[in-house]
């Protein structure tokens, strides 16, 4: 039995995840929808720390004690279709009288004045319990697992490739980031729909297990030279593989540095920066196991060696892209905040000045140099859950989708046709490439007419 804080309260009477809708309790057919999904959230195929009720991010939460699941699932399974649940950092305030139009749930997270919304004083008030942080689909229950951050990062990667690579077919192209956990799991499938080597590092050698199992992850290298040797036939050979590197990417950044040919051709990271001293980010000179115990018995020295491994890993990235041709982006995960905080020589002019002093990063964010331009076509993410739980129904809807695309393409722009031609591969391809954790669920990308359709 766990023991641990946070696992008290954890219903073990029953499986946690996703059951078909009719055999939920409920008055309201809405807020069984709301029940499947915060139970898929905490599935332990597509939570990260499913025990701590954290699904993704390091800290995503979904609630903040089990407590509170019980009470919510409660409240859900006694609402109506003309009531409200408002929800204030995993707390249920209670049920409201509503209207049958109006949201089920309401939902805020990590909500705090600016005078108390310091790093130390969220952590402070997330270990009493009082808020969390929901990350963006955590703590409003609407995860689908990895899917979607497969589907974007492919986008992205066929898109850079395009952009800055100039190549539309991706085969040779190596692209190599980190992280294996909870969204970040998703890189090595989406380089495997791009059609490209992809090489992602971990040092959790649970995560690459666990992507090595759901065959997303297709082979695992446990030594560098070998990793590099291994990486460079399969560019050669023009392979579509995905290679799980269990180890620190900070040795493969510099180990590619040193090369003498060119051999990553697009680079990002996915490692959970914005919480990097907690277990967001482990440095470079310490084992997995060595980092857990430092960042709990000497903080200040753990922050030392994360800050001084931000600067050796910007140190190589900056030398493959000015000497190896390599395309370098920021997936919105504080890589360049805090190489910036740790002293890297992460800024253009290198002046000191940060970003709001007038200084200007060396990398771009995904959004602002790949997606953006995706964007403002009015492309971008949506997504639907069969409640029935049946692959068949999903698959139908696989069908719809492709068919709808298929013909608002025929009138479509250019831009907006290669977004359809995209986004058309991998709905045709979904059921072949096994994206489904959890529920089942299924990402797309398109315009308004797209969605409405």
């Amino acid at each position: 039995m766990l023991t641990a804080p946070t696992c008290r309260f954890r219903p073990t009477e029953y499986a946690m995840k996703a059951f078909p809708l009719s055999e939920y309790p409920a008055k309201c057919k809405q807020a069984a929808c709301i029940q499947l999904m915060i139970m898929n959230n905490l599935d332990p195929a597509v939570a990260q720390f499913p025990h701590e009720i954290i699904t993704y991010g390091g800290n995503g939460s979904v609630f903040s004690n089990w407590a509170q699941y019980h009470l919510v699932m409660k409240y859900l399974s006694e609402m109506s279709d003309e009531q409200t649940l408002a929800m204030y950092s995993g707390h249920p305030m209670g049920l409201f009288p509503s209207h049958s139009d109006a949201p089920r749930v309401i939902i805020t997270n990590g909500m705090v004045i600016p005078n108390y919304s310091s790093k130390e004083m969220y952590e402070k008030m997330y270990a009493q319990g009082v808020t969390q942080y929901g990350q963006m689909t955590a703590g409003s229950y609407c995860y689908i697992g990895p899917q979607g951050i497969v589907h974007g990062t492919t986008i992205t990667v066929l898109n850079a490739a395009r952009k800055f690579l100039g190549k539309e077919d991706l085969g040779g192209v190596v692209f190599l980031s980190a992280g294996l956990g909870g969204m970040s799991g998703a890189q090595p499938k989406a380089a495997t729909i791009s059609g490209c080597v992809g090489l992602i590092a971990d040092v959790d050698i649970n995560a690459l297990k666990k992507r090595h199992a759901q065959g997303w992850v297709n082979e695992m290298v446990f030594d560098v030279k070998e990793c590099v040797e291994r990486v460079k036939k399969a560019k050669r050979d023009k392979e579509v593989v995905s290679i799980g590197y269990h180890g620190n990417v900070v040795d493969l950044w510099e180990a590619f540095a040193e090369e003498d040919e060119d051999v990553v051709d697009l680079g990002s990271d996915q490692t959970s920066l914005h919480n990097p001293y907690l277990g967001g980010y482990y440095p470079v000179g310490l084992t997995f196991d060595e980092s857990r115990v430092m960042m709990k018995e000497d903080p200040a020295k753990y922050k030392e060696y994360v800050q001084e491994s931000l600067r050796r890993q910007v140190a190589a990235i900056n030398k493959l892209t000015e000497k190896k041709n390599m395309y370098f982006f920021d997936y919105g995960n504080a890589f360049l905040v805090e190489a910036f905080r740790a002293g890297a020589e992460i800024m253009q002019d290198n002046s000191g000045r940060g970003v709001e002093d007038g200084g200007k990063f060396r990398y771009e964010s995904y959004v602002q140099a790949i997606m953006g331009d995706v964007f403002s076509l009015g492309f971008g993410p949506f997504r639907w859950v069969c409640c029935s739980g049946d692959p068949k129904d999903l698959e139908t809807t696989d069908k719809i989708a492709a068919a709808i695309f298929e013909e608002l393409m025929e009138t479509a722009g250019e831009k907006a046709k290669q977004q359809y031609l995209d986004n058309l591969k991998w709905i045709r391809e979904a059921m072949a490439n096994k994206l489904v954790v959890g529920s089942e669920a299924r990402i797309l990308y398109s315009n308004c007419e797209g969605r409405t359709r």
